[in-house]
């Protein structure tokens, strides 16, 4: 969530920075710089009424003692109608922060200066690529194809038990799962994330302050009764872990690592693009998180998005790196880098993790703070990424390393699976 002194104070670089976004609704800005103005003039009359009321206060008190009650019982009837008009300008106020506070939240975050304009995939900057596409044998077949012939995860058995996009995972192929959440895991922690374990469900209160909600409440699957939210990513419990916290700067930077089934109803999403591992509604992730000083944190986005490519080479993976549009990027985030991975089979590039840095749009949401030696209080920043999203990483990996013997385990993982083919 954008801070209002800063729309205010930076009008035009708000709706430059809207711009470049694509954003739908650039009056917006207008109307909360209008908004605003009542509301600080609204809350300037409050303050003087109060100012009179505390004076009155004190002089009934100085009378009282003074034995003039007379005198003390006339200035206390003319204050009744002060307290009247407070009540009123009270709630004038409350009404017109609830508005304020309802047309703020429809603003997404700023991009930094390096995000481009554009509104379309097409538009992402290609920024890096590195290794070959796979020479695959004559004949290679598609990961779902692969899956089948394997016997290692059933689609249909999955769709049979809940619906398409929640596959069972058999065998081979959920040992092959495991090992992959624990290579992760590992890497992760070697780097100095700290592992946790969060709930896989969520309240409204957490789901605004990473900015799910309300910008993203139809791609959730919401548990009714309890008025909750089955986690999109990690990154949503994990970045709550510190809503309402006012840390020490000697704190930072927290890095926090943690391995959730994640959902996601992926409403509209068909075709053939879609198909086997490449959308799912149910699949595993495993997120790093961190909460950083505001002047480190691009420096932290290029630290996280080298660790996620570290990843990606230790497993043999053809990727590029893109820094996204302003038009593609989510809702909270201020910068974004996407890694692909190459299917060979599918001859398509697989969108396997985003890094993203979100600057101060959630921690304003959190009231996430830090103090610094001065014990001035200002919003850290936090960051996020997939290292790594499971199912495309997969269908990767089936598909690369289909040889005439089985499916090669990259070497970095056959300590993590005890097998070097599915066979």
């Amino acid at each position: 969530m954008l801070q209002v002194n800063y729309i205010r104070e930076n009008r035009e670089k708000v709706l430059e920075g809207l711009s470049v976004r694509n954003f739908k609704h650039p009056e917006l800005v207008d109307e909360i710089i209008k908004i605003d103005e009542e509301r600080r003039q609204v809350q300037t009359s409050l303050d003087n009424l109060s100012a009179v009321a505390n004076a009155a206060a004190k002089q009934i008190g100085e009378l009282m003692r003074n034995g003039k009650k007379e005198e003390a019982e006339v200035l206390k009837a003319e204050t009744t109608s002060n307290k009247e008009e407070h009540k009123n300008l009270s709630d004038q106020l409350t009404e017109i922060e609830d508005t304020l506070y309802s047309l703020i939240v429809q603003l997404p975050n700023l991009p930094y200066h390096l995000v481009k304009p554009g509104s379309v995939a097409e538009d992402n900057e290609i920024v890096y690529e590195h290794g070959n596409p796979a020479e695959l044998p004559k004949g290679a077949l598609p990961h779902w194809e692969l899956t089948a012939k394997y016997d290692i995860i059933d689609f249909e058995l999955g769709t049979k038990i809940t619906g398409a996009g929640f596959p069972v995972y058999k065998g081979k192929g959920a040992r092959l799962q495991r090992a992959l959440i624990n290579f992760f895991l590992d890497h992760a922690t070697a780097k100095g994330y700290r592992e946790m374990q969060v709930p896989h469900l969520i309240n409204e209160a957490s789901g605004f302050g990473t900015g799910q909600l309300p910008d993203k409440e139809g791609q959730m699957y919401h548990a009714g009764v309890d008025n909750l939210y089955l986690i999109p990513t990690a990154e949503v419990p994990v970045t709550n872990l510190y809503r309402d916290v006012i840390l020490k700067e000697e704190d930072l930077p927290i890095k926090n690592t943690a391995y959730t089934p994640c959902f996601r109803r992926e409403a509209g999403s068909y075709g053939a693009h879609v198909r086997g591992l490449n959308r799912l509604h149910q699949f595993d992730k495993v997120e790093v998180v961190q909460v950083t000083h505001p002047d480190k944190s691009y420096e932290t986005l290029e630290e996280m998005s080298t660790y996620v490519q570290s990843l990606l080479q230790e497993l043999g993976l053809h990727y590029r790196v893109l820094r996204l549009c302003g038009g593609d990027m989510g809702f909270t985030s201020a910068m974004t880098y996407d890694m692909e991975v190459w299917s060979a089979a599918q001859e398509r590039w697989l969108e396997v993790s985003s890094v993203s840095n979100f600057e101060t749009f959630q921690s304003n949401r959190l009231k996430l703070r830090f103090k610094g030696a001065s014990g001035k209080t200002q919003l850290a920043h936090t960051l996020n990424g997939s290292a790594l999203a499971l199912p495309r990483i997969v269908a990767a990996i089936l598909e690369n390393n289909q040889t005439d013997k089985g499916i090669k385990i990259p070497e970095a993982l056959v300590k993590y699976t005890g097998f070097e083919y599915i066979d």
